[in-house]
């Protein structure tokens, strides 16, 4: 146990799962939407790198604090219109955004899992309902019962998707995402100890659990991350692959270090499994967790092909045990669909430990 390396990599852990919260509220919005750029409160997002870098802490609303406003909470204010992209529908469909619970729908070549036919369009239709006839009174008036009760039903979905989205991620501060970092960070560092491929774990660990963050919420995982993540794996062992004690593990994987062709290869062929099961069933797994799968492909195949294997299966055995434990509540059905990224990493995790383990 190399407990100085230990305490270094759970303060960079620290450090930088401080940073997460805001990139995690900027990127999770749906496929069609642009990146946030304010606060719930609509002040916008300002700092280094675009206003990506930062805290989630909006100084506007901390200084409005003393008013009593709903904004100094830091809580996501329930506004529709405001910072999410989507027009405000009225006092009825406003009412209906607290419910939070529902399952985004997936959609586009980002989307990181399937469509939740149990609970998404259950929410939309008794938003819409709620909000399409409000909304629908008032413009007949005007120009036909008709038309305003077709404006009110897509303001109300509009308003629904909003407030679903916005619901599960809040602008403010979360001392468990640094936590978290840092924990997987410290557990990296006693498993691997010394070794070059160190620093590539202690650089990719932060962008993992923001993507685990963002398919949580959102069930979507950006190409933004998905591949730069996969380039920067590959580039990042091929640097460590260079030096003394980084690439003496063989094409097998075995032995001190790992293999960076073992590593391109497995990238490749995760990814090739992914795809096919993609093709196979397309409602059951979103295009992200394919593109995912080439990152973590990588890194799994750094220690060769048994570790590849294990971690691949462990993504799929706790993620299938998440989804019949949720069945067996009753809180999901057989065609319910549940994010997928974060036991792929989690999997991931488990063989990236166990192969450094292994080649210690």
């Amino acid at each position: 146990m190399y407990a100085t390396l230990i305490v270094v990599a759970a303060l960079w852990g620290t450090a930088t799962g401080l940073l997460l919260p805001r990139a995690a509220y900027r990127l999770s919005v749906e496929p069609e939407d642009p990146w946030r750029d304010s606060c719930p409160a609509g002040h916008p997002i300002t700092g280094p790198a675009g206003g990506w870098l930062g805290v989630a802490r909006c100084v506007s609303c901390a200084t409005a604090a003393p008013s009593g406003t709903a904004e100094s909470s830091g809580a996501d204010v329930k506004s529709p219109g405001v910072g999410t992209g989507h027009a405000a529908a009225g006092p009825a469909s406003a009412a209906t955004d607290p419910v939070g619970t529902a399952t985004d729908t997936a959609a586009g070549p980002e989307t990181g899992s399937a469509t939740d036919t149990a609970a998404g369009p259950a929410t939309g239709s008794a938003t819409g309902t709620a909000a399409g006839p409000a909304t629908g009174t008032a413009a007949g008036s005007e120009t036909g019962s008709e038309t305003g009760s077709a404006t009110g039903t897509a303001a109300g979905s509009a308003s629904a998707a909003a407030g679903a989205s916005s619901a599960r991620v809040r602008y403010a501060p979360s001392p468990l995402v640094p936590l978290l970092t840092a924990l997987v960070c410290a557990v990296l560092a006693a498993a691997t100890g010394p070794r070059p491929e160190l620093a590539v774990w202690l650089l990719l660990t932060p962008f993992a659990v923001l993507l685990a963050l963002v398919d949580r919420a959102v069930h979507r995982l950006p190409d933004r991350l998905t591949l730069p993540l996969a380039a920067a794996a590959v580039v990042l062992l091929g640097l460590a692959a260079l030096l003394p004690g980084g690439g003496g593990g063989g094409n097998d994987g075995t032995g001190p270090g790992g293999s960076w062709p073992t590593a391109l290869l497995g990238g490749l062929a995760l990814g090739a499994c992914y795809f096919a099961l993609f093709l196979i069933n397309p409602n059951g797994l979103g295009f992200g967790d394919v593109k995912l799968a080439l990152s973590l492909g990588v890194v799994l195949g750094w220690y060769g092909w048994l570790v590849l294997f294990v971690g691949a299966f462990a993504g799929f055995l706790m993620g299938s045990l998440y989804g019949f434990g949720l069945i067996l509540l009753r809180r999901a059905g057989r065609k319910s669909a549940f994010p997928f990224g974060p036991f792929m990493i989690v999997g991931a995790l488990t063989g990236i430990v166990l192969g450094a383990l292994a080649g210690a």
